[in-house]
């Protein structure tokens, strides 16, 4: 099984599902956002930051973050990422 495949299982035992491959390029900012449910972003190239009003975090490859459903969040990159991203509802 490939690597893509296998990240993909990964988050769906984690209970998430809708998920999709998704790049940004390199200098891409993402403004104080929230979502309608809980986030995944597990990145496979590249890094991310993300920022909540608690924390920062640098993301890298084999990374997952979880981002619950209503939390504000900010996401920027400097060398540009590709990342999984998925959904969990409540």
């Amino acid at each position: 099984m490939n690597s893509l495949l296998q990240a993909k299982k990964r988050l769906e035992e984690l209970g998430y599902e809708n998920i999709y491959l998704w790049e940004d390029a390199p200098g891409t900012y993402y403004g104080w956002h929230t979502h309608a449910e809980d986030e995944v972003r597990m990145v496979l190239e590249g890094s991310i930051t993300i920022g909540t009003e608690e924390k920062v975090y640098h993301l890298k490859p084999g990374d997952i973050l979880e981002v619950p459903a209503g939390t504000r969040h900010w996401a920027k990159t400097e060398e540009g990422v590709k990342y999984l991203c998925g959904t969990r509802k409540k």
